[in-house]
Order: C-alpha cells, then sequence, then structure tokens
C-alpha cells in the first residue's frame, strides 16, 4: 500500500492503529471507537442500530455528500469446540485456502485474547497425490493450546468469538509502503476521516457525509443501512484495488501501480458508475494536476453498489487506493 503523508497527524499513524485494531464483520466495535475519536472534533457523530457511523460536516445547504469506507476485515469465526480443543471456524469474507495455513491469529473471547496459529493434517500421513490438492478450509482448525473442550470453554472460547489474523503494521524499507492486516479497507477509512478534518476547516458548499460501515466483506450490509437512512444525493466508496505490478500480471488483468495515484473503477461486478460523475471526477483531477488511474473488474463489489439503491437512486462511483 502506497499513501502520502498530510499536512496534519501523518497518514501513517492513523493507518497503523486502524490496521491493528480487530474488526471483523459483525464486530467492529474496536474501529469504530477509533473512527469517532478521528472523527470527533469535526461534526455531528451519529450511529445507527447496524453500528455504522457517520460524521456530518455542514456547509451551505448544498448537495448531500457521502464518503464510504468499511470498518471491518476479513476474519473468521469460531463455529465448534472439538473434544481436544481446537477450534472450527466459519470464514468471514472471502478468503482463499492458499493463504490460509499456518496463519496466526488471534481469537477474542470474553475473557481475553487468546493466541492461536490455522493448522490442518500433516502433510507427512497424506498419500502423494493428496499432498499436491488444496486443503479444503473445512479440514483446518485453529489451535490455541488448549488440552481439551473444557480448558478452551475456561479460557473463554464460545462459537461466535471473532478470529483475527495477525499481521501488524509495519513500513517498509520504502517508507511510502506500508504493509499490514485489514488494509482493506482500514487505508479508506484513514482516508475519510482525513478528509473530514480538512472538509471542516474550510467553507464548502456540501454537507458532507464521512461514513464508517460494518459489514461490507459480508455483502455490502452497513452501506445499505447508512444509504437509506442518510439519503445521499451523490456518493463514493473509498476502498482498495487491485495493483498490476507484481510478477505474472498483464496488463489487461490490473491496470493500477503502486504510486500512480488513485483509481477510478470504470465497472465492477455491482456497480456501473454514473458516467457524469465518473467524468466531473476525472476532469477536476485533471485541473488540479491529479494524476489517476483507469480500471475495470469483472468481479467484486464495493459499498458504492449498495449506495446507489438509496432514495430514489444516487449516483455512485469507486475510488480506489492500489493495493498488493
Amino acid at each position: 500500500m502506497d499513501l502520502e503523508v498530510d499536512a496534519g497527524r501523518p497518514m501513517d499513524e492513523m493507518v497503523a492503529e486502524l490496521c491493528n485494531a480487530p474488526g471483523v464483520p459483525g464486530q467492529e466495535g474496536p474501529v469504530r471507537q477509533i473512527m469517532a475519536r478521528l472523527f470527533g472534533p469535526y461534526g455531528t457523530l451519529e450511529q445507527d442500530g447496524l453500528g455504522n457511523l457517520c460524521c456530518t460536516v455542514h456547509g451551505a445547504e448544498g448537495p448531500r455528500v457521502m464518503l464510504a469506507a468499511h470498518m471491518d476485515e476479513v476474519g473468521f469465526t469460531v463455529s465448534d469446540i472439538s473434544d481436544g480443543g481446537f477450534l472450527r471456524f466459519l470464514p468471514l469474507g472471502g478468503w482463499w485456502e492458499q493463504v490460509m495455513l499456518a496463519q496466526r491469529v488471534t481469537v477474542h473471547t470474553r475473557r481475553g485474547v487468546l493466541q492461536g496459529v490455522v493448522g490442518s493434517k500433516p502433510p507427512h500421513v497424506l498419500p502423494a497425490e493428496k499432498r499436491k490438492e488444496i486443503v479444503n478450509k473445512t479440514d483446518m482448525f485453529v489451535d490455541v493450546g488448549a488440552s481439551g473442550r473444557a480448558e478452551a470453554e475456561d479460557w473463554g472460547v464460545r462459537p461466535g468469538d471473532p478470529v483475527v489474523p495477525v499481521c501488524p503494521f509495519q513500513v517498509l524499507a520504502n517508507p511510502r509502503l506500508l504493509m499490514a492486516k485489514a488494509m482493506d479497507d482500514r487505508s479508506g477509512c484513514a482516508v475519510v476521516a482525513d478528509v473530514i478534518r480538512q472538509v471542516a476547516g474550510r467553507s464548502h458548499p456540501n454537507t458532507v457525509l464521512g461514513v464508517a460501515t460494518v459489514q461490507e466483506e459480508v455483502g455490502l450490509r452497513g452501506a445499505d443501512v447508512a444509504a437509506r437512512h442518510l439519503v445521499p444525493d451523490v456518493a463514493f466508496a473509498v476502498d482498495v484495488g487491485i495493483a498490476g505490478d507484481t510478477p505474472g500480471m498483464e496488463r489487461h488483468e490490473a491496470r493500477a501501480v503502486l504510486g500512480g495515484g488513485p483509481m477510478l473503477l470504470v465497472l465492477d461486478s455491482s456497480l456501473v458508475p454514473n458516467p457524469r460523475l465518473r467524468d466531473l471526477v476525472a476532469d477536476t483531477a485533471e485541473a488540479e494536476g491529479i494524476p489517476i488511474q483507469w480500471d475495470a473488474l469483472a468481479a467484486g463489489g464495493t459499498d458504492a453498489g449498495r449506495m446507489q439503491f438509496a432514495g430514489s437512486g444516487v449516483p455512485s462511483l469507486v475510488i480506489g487506493l492500489p493495493s498488493r
């Protein structure tokens, strides 16, 4: 991930705090607390019944502009505890089995946080043909070191507890590049928080709605509720996009590169953006000397895919941050 540093709080500090916080779908509380603190000095805060957090900054009585980034990250939830004390789990959000095994995780229980690791049957006991196959997530488990179900329960583990990947925030050798879990979409949350800070200090003709949404990774649920409640006149989803500057990638698969500027998506599986809004953003960027990158995705979607349905329809657009 490549982010600029603004004139206020360094962007990497905000991203670090947000990324390190746990927040799987439906359990975004720690992230929401951070966003409330970042939003707090600059507008009116409102939390809806699903958990979305909105900061409203009033200008003149112009268009209601919604900027949304989702707080939730992909993770897991405990579904069962075996007799041996191993935790079965279900995924929250999209996971590719090839990146799951040996993933360190934390299990957040009512009695504290447990360290664990994702495991499976050892390859040493598998037939040669089976070793070539991808291990299905249903054959995996989380090992927290419990001697049995009773000990795991005594430590506070219950079905429904969130399981969060471990990948602490880190600035790489190239200080413009940042690495962490949950860049999707805590980086977008940091951008929205900083936009709210900047807008609040200026005269502007709009009512700006900075929204930190919930449960995007499991079906864009928070954005649906938030947009129907707030009824914006125009909406932007600030999310991540795929950087194509890695080995094996072809330009037609992903056009954006790190450091090349924000991405404008012309298509994804949930949204065909409003062409007038798309052109307004592109023309404004050109006039202001802001580099932009165009991209289109055959699969995947963002909060914009739900915000467009509010009221009688909301012109919507995705502004993406290239991410590896």
